[in-house]
């Protein structure tokens, strides 16, 4: 054990506690991580910037334009429309059809906008249906994951390991060669859910409109304000009605004008109708208040909320999101989006008060009345995903066909050899812009540039596991306890490591900290290290217990009313079913003697 040995582990510990609490964003973390193993001299500068230039981190930011080049053509959004045909037809032919379209395509493309446009489809199909959501999103999720493990580009830690693997020396993982057995585990996956997995999945969202879904309708009322009122002649930032009581004010009607989620300086007046939302508590406070007359109550709608200036829409903060950890205060939501937060389902709990003061996650859904003329900006935001419609924008339909030639062109050179995966998906996205499915700002937003910098990061932690020998020294300790066994107890030790860490931490950063360990421990053991880097690939990609180990889980989340404790039941037998099948069958696809 040598000083740069333990400084490098004392390092990857610290990263796997801050990737675990998340107490600063990811991005932030794996910079931080470059900058001290920089400083400590571990790393050159040049190799630990040398990330960015990375074939992996490259080839995933071209990727991610290659997608939305593909998006934006719409041909993913027609699946989804004949999707919910099937449906009509067939609840379970529907089904079987959503898992199948969102894992073919997630073995080609980025899976989170695949899940993210399904999303408002599946809730359309479930209303319509009267049926539970939370029974056909989950499957979604899961089989968007099922289908990244099919290829080498289906998911960044595909690319991520086998960039590593090439580095370390090791030939190149070609297109298909994991798809035998990424097959078996869809097939295998999708079983479960269709049998199993559906009957452990609680009926948490039920039919009914965005009100019914957040349980608003008892919370939101009228009141009037009477001549002898305190608050009235009084801006609503400083009225006694607001400051005292709490109460959120989403209209005002004044005789024929209707005033929408009015300014914090707006000037209440005697005769005001205030439609306002607060809690019981609040309401016996507001009875009790003299010069407030509560207007009769029937059951809102929700048009009744949303109609002439306004809409009533449902978003999710998107994974990745830079609102996440920031408050609506914080943010300004209410001035910088023109809308107003009415309910937030946080970590699987439905708040309706003190909303302002909540730190926001990835996955909250928030209900939201938005002004419609800002409607736009709301929609345009990366911070967000919208999922209480499905998206009408206008899809460039007669690109449809090059777009999808492009694509395949992508996949046909990288699976033949005729060029390098990262030539072909750069090749492909210029060809995308300089033809018109996507303009070039569209390609800079499609680019999540935070996993792009959380790459960079880890691997100049990589970088620097492989010149202290810490990965060697690790990997001497798995083989000391684990090595008696031979080396598939050792591929099934990796795998089983692999995905308790991708269930805690990024699944990016889990695959950097693992894959050099693994090339050492088959080098030590003298086998080949193909079905451990195997081994590392598939696991990485199978988290199913968390709604925060996998981006797609992070999207459904609040949107299907899950609770943690949902995806543990799930998808904890999942796992263990991925778990021995590829501790069976890895040593039969790739075999443990060396090529000579």
């Amino acid at each position: 054990m040598t000083f740069e040995i333990a400084f490098v582990l004392g390092v990857a510990v610290c990263a796997v506690i801050l990737f675990a609490t998340e107490k600063f964003s990811v991005d932030v973390v794996a910079i931080v991580i470059m900058a001290t193993l920089i400083a400590s001299g571990i790393v050159t500068p040049e190799e630990g910037i040398s990330g960015f230039s990375n074939k992996a981190t490259v080839t995933v930011a071209a990727m991610f334009v290659l997608s939305a080049g593909l998006f934006k053509t719409g041909a993913v959004s027609f699946l989804g429309t004949l999707t919910t045909r099937i449906f009509k037809k067939n609840y379970w032919l529907g089904l079987i059809s959503v898992m199948v379209f969102v894992g073919f395509f997630s073995a080609f493309i980025n899976n989170t906008p695949v899940v993210a446009i399904f999303i408002p489809i599946l809730l359309g199909v479930a209303k319509k249906l009267k049926s539970s959501t939370s029974k056909l999103l989950m499957p979604m999720s899961f089989a968007s994951m099922f289908g990244g493990i099919c290829t080498l580009i289906g998911t960044s830690t595909n690319i991520l390991v086998n960039s590593i693997a090439e580095k370390e020396g090791q030939p190149a993982f070609s297109m298909f060669e994991i798809a035998p057995l990424g097959l078996v585990m869809f097939a295998i996956g999708t079983a479960y859910m269709l049998t199993i997995g559906i009957r452990l999945i609680p009926d948490r969202r039920a039919e009914g409109d965005l009100l019914e879904s957040f349980k608003l309708r008892e919370y939101i009322t009228e009141v009037v304000l009477l001549e002898d009122c305190s608050s009235v002649d009084v801006p609503i930032k400083d009225a006694p009605l607001v400051k005292d009581i709490a109460i959120n004010i989403i209209e005002i009607q004044r005789g024929e004008t209707t005033i929408s989620l009015p300014a914090a300086t707006e000037v209440l007046r005697a005769g005001d109708v205030l439609r306002v939302r607060c809690d019981l508590e609040k309401f016996k406070k507001i009875q009790r208040r003299e010069g407030v007359l509560f207007k009769p109550q029937y059951r809102w709608q929700d048009e009744d909320i949303a109609g002439g200036e306004t809409k009533l829409v449902e978003a999710v903060i998107a994974p990745n999101s830079e609102f996440a950890g920031k408050t609506l205060r914080d943010l300004k939501f209410r001035e910088a989006f023109g809308a107003t937060v009415l309910a937030l389902r946080h970590r699987g709990v439905l708040m309706r008060d003190r909303l302002s003061e909540t730190k926001l996650d990835a996955g909250d859904a928030l209900l939201l009345e938005v002004r419609l003329r800002r409607f736009p900006q709301l929609k345009q935001s990366p911070a967000f995903v919208i999922i209480s419609e499905v998206e009408q924008e206008q899809y460039r339909k007669r690109m449809i066909i090059p777009a999808l030639l492009i694509v395949s062109g992508v996949i046909v050179t990288a699976s033949s050899g005729m060029l390098d995966i990262v030539a072909s998906a750069i090749i492909g996205s210029i060809l995308l812009i300089l033809i018109g499915c996507i303009k070039m700002e569209e390609a800079y937003k499609a680019i999540e540039w935070r996993i792009i910098f959380l790459l960079a990061g880890v691997l100049a932690l990589e970088a620097a596991m492989t010149n202290s020998k810490a990965g060697e020294l690790v990997s001497s300790q798995i083989i000391a306890t684990v090595g008696v066994w031979g080396p598939i107890a050792m591929v099934s030790a990796f795998y089983l490591m692999t995905f308790i860490l991708t269930e805690m931490m990024s699944n990016t950063a889990t695959a950097a900290l693992l894959t050099p360990v693994a090339i050492a421990t088959a080098n030590s053991l003298g086998v080949n290290p193909r079905p451990f880097l195997v081994a590392v690939m598939f696991a990485a990609s199978a988290s199913f217990m968390t709604p925060v180990g996998y981006q797609t889980n992070t999207l459904i989340y609040g949107p299907g009313q899950y609770r943690f404790a949902d995806f543990l039941k799930v998808g904890t037998p999942l796992n263990i079913l991925f778990w021995i099948t590829a501790t069976l069958l890895i040593p039969y696809f790739w075999t443990f003697e060396l090529a000579h």
